[in-house]
């Protein structure tokens, strides 16, 4: 593992996309690395700059971790210092008072807590099923797997939904530091199709819109009901309002999961329409992970290669700008240089130690 002079973590927030992810990662780098954060123009991108609740949230879950301090950390600062102490594994909760996204907050805080020297029970409470966030069902299906293939326990419960704008979500996260150091895993190919479904979620809504979502989806990619591969799972009432329609594809190396959220300006045909596309353009291309996946699976799997030093590398369908600026923040945290390289039909990103 290469040593990390402790200098300061320098970003500028409004660097690529311009907006949470690069105080996410700047705030799980600097946990990971013990090297102090400042940074400026937060979420600049934004068409509301600044720190918004979620974000808050975000760093005050950082400061429990590590018994950190944090300065700026109030509404619409556009600037943050922080200053990590030591990381701390334990039990804790966090709560987000309006619905931004839980997960996101579980983004943040894991990269330290997976490299912590015991187990952690992580309780979080908000927005489950969001926009502009990964939702519970991504996270379980698609991204804990690869994050258990570097050795590290992560098991996620989902307790309650909770939609945009009432939150009110409930998931419970248990962290279990790997055993030996981590291990970086190559992951180039998806393998052959072994399962594939869509299900509609309405909890709070008229049954009827999430039928006609699943008749729209089954009709353009062929699957139906009595296959089983259009599905309706239980909801509560008080889960919702709400709406999100799912397409999740199981391979035998790699399961990936679209989503999209009903909204009161689109049709069950427009939304079922708009995941159709999603999971077309993953089927157009050969890169084992979608744009989503791509983007979350860049800091575990730099933090192994980091610990290991031993390169790694996979493909995905696409490097979109919120990915290329968690590369770039990633390799100004670490040790590290992230290379993003075209293929056929695929994009492979390459992240390698700084010798």
């Amino acid at each position: 593992m290469t040593e990390i002079a402790v200098l300061p973590l320098t970003l500028d927030g409004s660097t690529g996309e311009g907006g949470g992810q690069i105080l996410r990662t700047g705030l799980a780098l600097s946990m990971v690395t013990g090297r102090p954060l400042h940074i400026t123009r937060i979420r600049a991108g934004r068409p509301k700059p600044g720190l918004m609740r979620q974000h808050l949230a975000c760093v005050q879950a950082a400061v429990a971790v590590c018994g950190g301090l944090a300065e700026g950390a109030e509404l619409n600062s556009q600037t943050l210092v922080f200053t990590p102490g030591e990381v701390r594994a334990g039990a804790y909760r966090f709560q987000i008072a309006t619905a931004g996204s839980c997960l996101l907050v579980l983004q943040t805080v894991l990269p330290a807590l997976m490299l912590a020297d015991a187990p952690s029970r992580v309780e979080l409470l908000g927005g489950t099923h969001n926009p502009m966030a990964p939702p519970f069902d991504f996270l379980e299906r698609a991204f804990a797997p690869l994050v258990r293939r570097l050795g590290v326990g992560l098991d996620l419960q989902l307790q309650r939904r909770g939609f945009y704008p009432a939150g009110g979500g409930e998931v419970l996260a248990h962290i279990t530091p790997a055993a030996l150091p981590l291990t970086p895993v190559d992951v180039l190919g998806r393998g052959p199709l072994q399962d594939a479904w869509g299900e509609a979620l309405v909890p709070g809504l008229a049954r009827n819109i999430a039928t006609r979502e699943l008749d729209a989806l089954g009709q353009r990619m062929g699957w139906t009901f009595e296959s089983g591969q259009l599905r309706q799972p239980p909801t509560r009432q008080n889960e919702g309002p709400g709406n999100a329609l799912i397409a999740t594809l199981e391979h035998a190396h790699i399961t990936e999961v679209f989503c999209q959220l009903g909204e009161r300006s689109l049709s069950a045909e427009q939304v079922a329409k708009r995941l159709v596309d999603e999971v077309r353009a993953y089927q157009r291309s050969t890169g084992a992970l979608g744009p989503h996946l791509a983007d979350q699976w860049m800091l575990p799997l730099a933090l192994a290669v980091w610990r290991s030093g031993r390169a790694a590398r996979y493909t995905c369908t696409e490097v979109t700008q919120h990915t290329a600026t968690n590369a770039q923040t990633i390799a100004l945290g670490l040790p590290l240089q992230v290379q993003i390289t075209p293929g056929e039909r695929a994009m492979q990103v390459d992240i390698q130690p700084v010798r």
